[in-house]
């Protein structure tokens, strides 16, 4: 069984570590169910794994939580849906390339219920959307914005952190990194693509998207 649980206000992220790692150890001593948690966090960084110190680029704007996540620095806050997933990635093959290629899956298809079409990018982790009415990059490349962040960390095959999608946050907090260390492209969110979106329809795409169609693998019972 996977259990879906959606968080009011703004949950501080400490709390949401200490929670997502007592879940993951009794998840992983079969003592609870899966979880899948919806929630926002107060403004602030985090810096994953690979984060490089210069792609903070405003270290006293917000609060910078190191993250034992994979991945570079990111932003969370007001109106970006936080998604954590404690699943069994062991019970699901042990292959955590394709489980975050699954969780990269439901993003899009989560996305395309707006008719939003999200890609993936080799060398760029997440999901973005191009953008041909903005200039493209000064190489010509043809511009793209990230709409998603993804970065997951595993515990004896269970898995915590995530994924976030940009609902409707203030963009220009991205300023004060590098996201995801990716240089040129920038960042959008539903709301600055024209989609009049609200994080109660974010979640329940989410939900209707869970497991179907390339991300099945994460699919399960839902409670």
């Amino acid at each position: 069984m996977v259990e879906w649980r959606i968080s009011d206000g703004l949950i501080p992220y400490e709390t949401a570590v200490a929670e997502m790692e007592a879940r993951a150890a009794a998840i992983s001593a079969g003592e609870a169910d899966e979880l899948i948690w919806l929630l926002e966090h107060p403004p602030l960084y985090t810096a994953g794994t690979s984060a490089r110190p210069e792609d903070l680029t405003d270290p006293g704007r917000f609060p910078v939580h190191i993250a034992k996540r994979g991945g570079q620095y990111t932003y969370h806050g007001p109106g970006q849906r936080v998604v954590y997933v404690m699943l069994d990635v062991g019970a699901r093959g042990r292959d955590v390339r394709r489980f975050v290629q699954d969780l990269e899956s439901w993003v899009i298809a989560t996305l395309a219920r707006f008719n939003l079409r999200g890609e993936i990018r080799p060398g760029r982790v997440g999901v973005w959307v191009k953008r041909p009415e903005k200039p493209p990059l000064f190489d010509g490349t043809p511009r793209e914005d990230k709409i998603a962040a993804i970065g997951i960390r595993l515990r004896r095959w269970v898995s915590f952190h995530g994924l976030s999608i940009n609902v409707d946050p203030d963009l220009s907090h991205f300023e004060g990194i590098v996201p995801c260390g990716i240089q040129g492209h920038g960042v959008t969110s539903l709301v600055d693509l024209g989609l009049p979106v609200t994080m109660a329809d974010v979640d329940i795409a989410l939900r209707q998207s869970f497991g179907e169609g390339p991300g099945r693998g994460l699919g399960g019972s839902q409670a």
